[in-house]
């Protein structure tokens, strides 16, 4: 993941924000998409820290949209 990609993937959600559930969907991934990709490149402590935020990938609970 780099710069160049980040700023399509908001581009992207900023066509979409007239729908705003494909616009939050598309916000997720991005989101997503980073913390994994700081999981994998960042410094060991930012590391440490995106991987327990995927943690909560794994808690069961009920994720709304619209």
């Amino acid at each position: 993941m780099n710069l160049k990609e980040i700023k399509a993937m908001v581009a992207n959600i900023d066509s979409a924000k007239d729908d705003d559930e494909m616009a939050h969907c598309a916000e997720d991934d991005l989101r997503e998409d980073f913390i994994k990709h700081i999981s994998k490149t960042g410094t060991k402590e930012q590391r440490k820290m995106a991987r327990e935020i995927l943690k909560t990938n794994d808690i069961d609970f009920s994720r709304w949209f619209a």
